[in-house]
């Protein structure tokens, strides 16, 4: 079972047991992390799962689609390595990641 681990604004670190196929924000909101809200259940709609995930990490997940770059353009506080968590399905590949919880 794959270890994630999420940053909080604060600067807090909670690392919580994934399964596998489920996405970053599943695993958030199954766990309590806060700052992870996941409003939509996934469905792509409302960036509530915003989440910065730095190299190397960022290899191991798929480009973001066009409507979740739609959905990252909104938010106030969008880098670079700005991802939604419900579009990030956990592999064993992702074991140890540190998710930082973007603070909208």
């Amino acid at each position: 079972m794959p270890k994630i681990q999420f940053r909080t604004s604060s600067g807090d670190l909670r690392t919580v047991d994934a399964d596998e196929g489920e996405s970053l924000m599943q695993a958030a909101v199954r766990n309590g992390v806060p700052g992870i809200l996941g409003e939509c259940g996934g469905e792509l709609s409302c960036a509530t799962c915003h989440v910065y995930i730095a190299d190397p990490w960022a290899k191991h997940f798929p480009p973001a689609s066009a409507d979740e770059q739609d959905l990252l353009e909104m938010a106030d506080d969008r880098r670079p390595d700005s991802r939604l968590g419900c579009q990030l399905k956990v592999t064993e590949s992702v074991d140890g990641l540190v998710a930082e919880i973007a603070q909208s």
